[in-house]
């Protein structure tokens, strides 16, 4: 097979948060390219899809969250989040759009949710705050007490239905609407430590409903009772009331990074719960009889988004070897139809291959997972690609930067070292105080296996990451030079001590469960911070590229590690990309990107090929 062209990897498409419409007869979903998104109408009868919006364009999610657009009650309509952060509401199959809410330009609205009569939307503001508009227009207040510094995903119920869930004060007044949302206090995020806060639409505060960890995607069954997904068990499940639904050592969701998450869903006779898998990186959609406890597997890849309207469940889908597609299936047989496919049309004549799953052991003989995506053709060449986060995974989804350098003659692998997700809680909460510390000796310990195995070799591997995966990359040079040639590091976090006073408002307390609060943490801080340890970077070629407009990770950082490092004699190339924030979105820099690191790489590593 022929090398993957660059062009096709960052010249796309993107489909998120499909929703069937209350028939089941049709769905809509976020269409979003260069730089633009719309909602398309698609009719399930196999008539073309149509646009629906036009002005103002949706803010979309991305990937696999959401919280962009909701229906009305009776599907005549849709409320979706508009680019200048406000509602608006968008009469369904056509008609003059409205807008909803007027918050100012500084602000943005997300999950708007609309109650089961159709009277009220709510919606969080600014991911603090939970609002109640009614849908004509004539009013609009903010009903939450103010006392979590964090909200999203609110969701309408019967406060009956809260009360067998487990709360502070479970006695309830039946028949009476309520919000049900997701909040949490920093220092925690919210795969910590989060609950369900409750208030009654004229924002009558009720009893919190509190796990006993983390807790995410409240949402009503068919019969009205509240169900979301926690992981007091140890692992994040799905659970009705005071008990998981499908009580196992699998995770049925990811992190909460934002809003509208839907990795499960009801159907609507109330006899069944579908739930997504995740199997050490691996996904599958399975379906569990409430009634029997009986769990069915119905397909493998990674599914999201989930919808149930009469005899179809709607659902995004990917896979290493699925361009992410929204899909279909007849629940009465599980048959699968592709309505739409995202990325660009040839990608089915390319060669993509499932990863394999690796376990290497650590110096304290824990068991860290990773997967091994082949080359076409054997090569010691190795690319070790360290996902962001920490808190998080990348699962086995299509993605095309991975193709595109197995193609190109690297084994890819992707670790999961501890504090990743999709292991169980207590996998994730080992990272806790110890990032740049156990991240790294666990990378180490999965290069040493992969050595071992003739994946790699000390001089033919390079450590490749973003933000914080750039952190552990840099980290892991400084602490063992000999397990790679060269390092990779996209707008990596090099300063934790001001990255702690200067990030984003949703990460600027993480520092404080990842290494320490301060002032107590901040010889650690100083001490684990890449800048503070340039003089050891030295060893190694390094190549680092950052977005000067990164809110996250502020560009300055990369600067002064990039001085330190050549001051004390080092090789270092630093890339400033003008107008991109924390990634690279503009394809002018995307092509560049790729263009930078095949030189780097070409420089630094041989080709076993001699080429």
């Amino acid at each position: 097979m022929s090398a993957i062209p660059v062009e096709r990897c960052i010249v796309s498409r993107e489909l998120t948060e499909p929703k069937l419409h209350r028939s089941g007869e049709a769905i809509v979903y976020v269409m979003s390219a260069a730089g633009s998104a719309v909602l398309l109408w698609h009719p399930l009868d196999g008539s073309p899809e149509r646009q629906l919006t036009s002005y103002p364009s949706p803010r979309p999610g991305r990937g696999f969250g959401g919280g962009c657009w909701t229906w009305t009650a009776d599907g005549d309509a849709v409320v979706y989040v508009a680019a200048d952060g406000n509602l608006w509401v968008q009469p369904v199959p056509g008609g003059q759009v409205r807008r909803l809410t007027d918050h100012g330009p500084e602000r943005a609205a997300s999950s708007p949710c609309v109650s089961p009569d159709g009277v009220h939307v709510a919606y969080v503001l600014d991911q603090a705050e939970v609002w109640v508009a009614r849908l004509d227009g004539s009013s609009v207040r903010r009903i939450d007490a103010g006392d979590a510094d964090f909200c999203l995903d609110p969701t309408f119920a019967d406060d009956a239905g809260t009360s067998s869930v487990d709360s502070a004060d479970s006695a309830g007044i039946a028949g009476e609407t309520v919000v049900v949302w997701l909040a949490w206090n920093v220092p925690d995020m919210p795969w910590d430590r989060s609950a369900l806060h409750v208030a009654g639409v004229d924002g009558t505060a009720k009893p919190h409903i509190n796990a006993g960890g983390a807790v995410q995607q409240p949402r009503v069954l068919a019969d009205g009772r509240l169900a979301c997904v926690r992981d007091d068990s140890g692992w994040l499940n799905v659970w009705c009331g005071d008990a998981p639904i499908v009580a196992e050592a699998f995770e049925h969701a990811g992190p909460t990074w934002g809003a509208g998450q839907r990795s499960f869903v009801g159907s609507p006779d109330g006899r069944s719960v579908a739930f997504t898998r995740n199997e050490n990186g691996f996904g599958r959609l399975c379906v569990v009889d409430l009634a029997t406890g009986d769990v069915r597997d119905v397909a493998r890849g990674v599914h999201g988004q989930l919808t149930w309207e009469g005899n179809r469940l709607a659902a995004l889908r990917s896979g290493a070897r699925t361009p992410t597609q929204v899909v279909a299936y007849d629940t009465a047989d599980w048959t699968r139809t592709v309505l739409a496919i995202g990325p660009l049309s040839g990608w089915e004549d390319e060669s993509l291959a499932e990863p394999e799953l690796v376990v290497a052991v650590a110096d304290d003989g824990a068991h860290i997972a990773a997967r091994l995506y082949r080359a076409d053709a054997p090569t010691t060449r190795l690319l070790c690609w360290l996902h962001g986060g920490p808190t998080d995974q990348w699962q086995v989804t299509f993605m095309p930067r991975l193709a595109y350098w197995r193609s190109h003659g690297w084994n890819v692998i992707v670790p999961d070292h501890r504090g990743s997700t999709g292991h169980g809680r207590e996998y994730q909460q080992a990272l806790r105080e110890r990032w740049g510390e156990l991240d790294v000796s666990d990378v180490r310990a999965v290069l040493r296996h992969a050595h071992a195995q003739g994946w790699g070799s000390s001089d033919s591997t390079v450590l490749i990451g973003g933000s914080a995966g750039g952190f552990t990359a840099l980290s892991v040079i400084a602490a063992d030079p000999q397990v790679a040639a060269a390092a990779v590091a996209s707008y990596p976090v090099t300063d934790l001590i001001d990255l702690g006073e200067r990030s984003h408002r949703f990460e600027r307390h993480y520092m404080h469960t990842l290494v320490g609060a301060l002032p107590a943490a901040h010889e650690t801080m100083q001490r684990r911070s890449p800048v503070s340890f340039a003089s050891r970077l030295t060893v190694r070629p390094l190549l680092i590229m950052h977005g000067d407009s990164d809110p996250v990770v502020p560009v300055e950082h990369s600067m002064v590690l990039a001085e330190r490092i050549k001051a004390a004699g080092g090789d270092v190339e630093l890339c400033v990309y003008a107008g991109e924030g924390h990634g690279f979105r503009q394809t002018p820099n995307q092509l560049d990107e790729y263009a930078r690191i095949e030189a780097f790489l070409a420089r630094h590593i041989a080709d076993p090929k001699g080429g």
